[in-house]
């Protein structure tokens, strides 16, 4: 039986050597690669295409919600668990209804981790037993009735562009967008203008707007 290729995406590094040790633990288990940043982690995951890819909710660059988005479409035979420390039901709802195949909580133990990597990974869905499944089924019913309503034009967008549009919603300036996503300024430009006419914004300030309608920007609580 072949070992599940999987990769980390967590940006505190020593949080993540720390998953990377139980996980390593497991003799069915293999870290093919590990991301500090969003972006980063929805690249490793095209260009790996792991059979799991473990990812923290709240990440830098990109947050883990709109990685699952990213992944799904990238690398859909990646199933993406979301490691969170927070237990409310809609994040749960809106990762589920996005693509992810697991929910697990940051204080939960090493081996509920090491079964939901198991279960994922068998085309099954987990969740930490502390998550309420009736209510998270009923609101995943709900994400899935309302998503091509609340998606709207952002779903034309390429990958390339939803990443732009997250950078640009955070403040980064084109030359430092152009630096995280190693291409040039002159692409960038391309990418923004493209962003504003299939979102029909006309302002850098119209663009943020819409990012925190959309729950483009990270969620803190």
């Amino acid at each position: 039986m072949s070992a599940i290729r999987i990769t980390l995406s967590e940006d505190h590094q020593i949080v993540r050597q720390g998953l990377r040790a139980l996980l390593e633990a497991e003799p069915d288990f293999c870290i093919v690669g590990e991301a500090a940043d969003g972006i980063e982690a929805a690249q490793l995951a095209e260009r790996l295409q792991p059979d799991v890819m473990v990812v923290d909710l709240m990440m830098p660059g990109m947050n883990g919600l709109e990685v699952t988005r990213q992944v799904s479409k990238r690398s859909p035979e990646t199933r993406v668990i979301i490691l969170s420390a927070f237990e409310n039901e809609a994040y749960v709802a809106e990762a589920l209804g996005i693509g992810a195949a697991g929910y697990v909580l940051k204080r939960s133990s090493a081996a509920d981790l090491a079964r939901a990597v198991r279960e994922v990974a068998a085309g099954r869905r987990y969740l930490s037993p502390a998550l309420s499944e009736r209510a998270i089924e009923a609101y995943v019913r709900y994400v899935e009735e309302v998503k091509d309503t609340t998606e709207g034009p952002q779903g034309t967008l390429t990958p390339r562009e939803r990443e732009v549009l997250y950078l640009v919603a955070q403040g980064h300036t084109t030359a430092e967008i152009a630096d995280q996503l190693v291409i040039s300024p002159r692409t960038v430009e391309v990418h923004r203008a493209n962003v504003r006419r299939k979102l029909g914004l006309s302002s850098p300030t119209d663009l943020i707007r819409y990012a925190m309608q959309h729950g483009i920007l990270p969620v803190w609580e």
